[in-house]
């Protein structure tokens, strides 16, 4: 408790996080920032194979680790993990007795894969190699109690092979070296290695095999544009269940035949959106929906029994999206989680047989859902004529009118944001601005026509879908145009250096969390394990050798003469994806012409920060600069 205290007193000596008593510029009641920024109380719940257990993240030392505890609470709970320097990224059941984890070091994303006993004895790395990234391929569930299948690049960096790991020795065996192109790897419900996906960088193939002891063998090949991604395999292991816009705009769920090497039957497509996830039941071997995002996350169900799950939940927690996150073996207990644009939700423990929901925790219980504001659905045309969907968040209570406004383009580029509670969002609103976020051309889940509208469209017409945002609102009279500001990370971190070089007149001040300056060096920098993309990036950004000019035309470093806004840098030193190059040439760049840059520099972060303290200090400083630039 002590330390908690210290902390709060920390944040608002430092911060300037004032009480709850004091007003913003409306009038309307200040949070703390700490509500917004500081670490859940609990997430990630996961309930084990036989149910009786449940593990989850919680903080310790500020650092996100896995704890257990039995499901009806008659013990108390025990931390098993003990890291200080970096929060757990993730963590899954191995059996009943295992849990196993991934964690980075300091944000570089080479993720190792840990394992530790429920008991909390045994922790310990099982890849612990240098400079090496691990990812799950098949967990085994069910199957093997001693293995799993991972992708690991300790061989070449570049490239990732499949190897069987026993997790109780730490023992790796390599079961399938990947050739130089392949890109991805998946199971049969056996467990068995048969599907690899490959990629030349501009085409994308799918190799396939009957069984291991056979070679994979070619059963597709699109240009990259085209996408037929396998989810997994029926039933039976016979045919594919993948998502695919072959021959269509908008990606649906289909069946695909690798013998015959054509789809034979679509399950389910939408006409305005791309469908993307689908579900099963492991135990019952039905598949229970497929997953698509409107404005809203939506579901198209094909077992009633999963059906009836989902609306009885909707029944018993109004006004909440819920997610099953979790089961055990049987499948007669579930750990539900919600949420809305107004709070972060909490868990639940479900069971479908007396329809009993008993709630396990909040995950924010400090974030009060009355006192957050409501993000709503909105549309505007691009000057071209495309329709750009998006979402605007107005301060609680304000009249929309003549605010000042925060423009709010999200990373990827190729991403999109949702419907759902965001702090950063949150925050901003509290503080009495608008917030406008737009999935501009080039964000996903809106087809393929609008998706490649934004080829080497990167600062021109992908940049004049967000200008033609803050038009929209100025003309509808919600912001005021003479303090517009534009934040945003990666993607989102360039697009506001784009914002205040290409149309410096627009903006009062900007953000730049971990963006790209220079499109010439960012193609140098990523990570090696990029590199099979990379013609791919040549097709969808520009050729730095063959599109010389439109990269040059593109990157803000070359135009920073134009900047007048006052500019704020946020970056992480071991960032991989955008190296801190890019944030350095921008800052040396504008004081070489006199100008003051805030840059906020954290060693121990990567592409984003994750540690708590410097989430509150990043998040103070962006809170006076703002307010500096558009509220005094």
């Amino acid at each position: 408790m002590k330390n908690f205290i210290t902390l709060a007193l920390m944040a608002t000596l430092v911060f300037g996080c004032t009480s709850t008593t004091k007003k913003n510029h409306l009038g309307q009641k200040l949070i703390p920032l700490t509500d917004f920024f500081k670490n859940a109380q609990v997430r990630s719940y996961s309930i084990s194979p036989d149910g009786k257990f449940l593990a989850y993240l919680k903080p310790y030392q500020k650092r996100m680790n896995v704890f257990v505890q039995d499901v009806e609470g008659k013990t108390p709970e025990k931390r098993l993990t003990n890291q200080t320097d970096r929060d757990i990224s993730g963590f899954f059941w191995k059996e009943n007795d295992t849990i196993l984890f991934l964690r980075d070091f300091g944000g570089d994303e080479n993720y190792h894969l840990f394992r530790v006993s429920v008991d909390g004895t045994d922790e310990r790395d099982l890849t612990p190699f240098e400079e090496t990234r691990v990812g799950v391929i098949d967990d085994l569930e069910n199957i093997d109690d001693e293995h799993i299948i991972i992708s690991m690049n300790k061989r070449d960096k570049k490239v990732f092979d499949a190897h069987r790991l026993n997790v109780k020795t730490g023992k790796t065996e390599m079961i399938a070296k990947n050739p130089g192109n392949f890109s991805g790897w998946m199971t049969d419900h056996k467990g068995k290695l048969r599907v690899a996906s490959a990629t030349d960088g501009v085409n994308t193939s799918v190799f396939y095999r009957d069984n291991e002891k056979q070679k994979f063998r070619k059963i597709i090949t699109t240009n990259f544009k085209t996408s037929v991604s396998p989810l997994f395999f029926t039933f039976d292991n016979k045919n594919l269940y993948v998502n695919s816009n072959l021959n269509r705009d908008k990606s649906a769920i289909a069946i695909f035949n690798p013998k015959t090497k054509k789809e034979t039957k679509v399950l389910f497509s939408h006409d305005e959106v791309d469908v993307g996830g689908l579900s099963y039941s492991k135990k019952r071997k039905v598949l229970t929906n497929a997953s698509y995002t409107t404005w809203k996350h939506q579901y198209k169900f094909f077992d009633s029994e999963a059906e009836a799950t989902h609306k009885d939940l909707l029944s018993q927690l109004p006004g909440y999206e819920v997610y099953l996150t979790s089961t055990n073996k049987n499948e007669d207990t579930f750990v539900v989680r919600t949420y809305s644009d107004r709070s972060l939700g909490a868990y639940y423990l479900y069971t479908p047989a007396d329809k009993k929901l008993t709630k396990l925790k909040d995950v924010s219980p400090w974030i009060k859902e009355a006192d957050m504001a409501e993000m709503k659905p909105i549309t505007y045309k691009s000057r071209d004529g495309l329709t750009i969907h998006g979402y605007l968040t107005l301060p609680k209570g304000a009249e929309a009118k003549n605010l000042p406004t925060i423009v709010m383009p999200h990373g990827g580029p190729w991403a999109r944001d949702r419907w759902g509670y965001r702090p950063d969002v949150q925050f901003l609103a509290n503080r009495g601005y608008a917030v406008l976020q737009m999935n501009f051309r080039g964000s996903t889940g809106y087809g393929k026509k609008f998706w490649s509208a934004s080829f080497k469209k990167w600062g021109k017409e992908m940049q004049d879908d967000i200008t033609d945002g803050v038009n929209y609102l100025i003309k509808e009279g919600i912001a005021d145009k003479e303090k517009i500001g534009i934040y945003g990370g990666s993607y989102g971190g360039y697009a506001v250096l784009a914002g205040l070089t290409f149309t410096p007149d627009v903006y009062a001040v900007g953000v730049d969390y971990v963006g790209v300056s220079n499109l010439f060096t960012f193609m140098k920098t990523i990570p090696p394990y990029w590199k099979p993309y990379l013609t791919m990036l040549y097709e969808m950004v520009g050729n730095p050798e063959k599109d010389k000019d439109l990269l040059r035309s593109a990157s803000p470093i070359f135009h920073v003469d134009k900047i007048k806004a006052p500019l704020m840098v946020v970056q992480g030193a071991k960032d991989p994806r955008v190296n801190i190059e890019e944030s350095n040439q921008i800052v040396d760049a504008l004081k070489k012409k006199g100008i003051d840059v805030p840059y906020i520099v954290k060693e121990n972060e990567g592409h984003g920060f994750r540690n708590e303290e410097n989430k509150l200090e990043m998040y103070g400083k962006v809170e006076k600069f703002l307010e500096k630039h558009l509220l005094l």
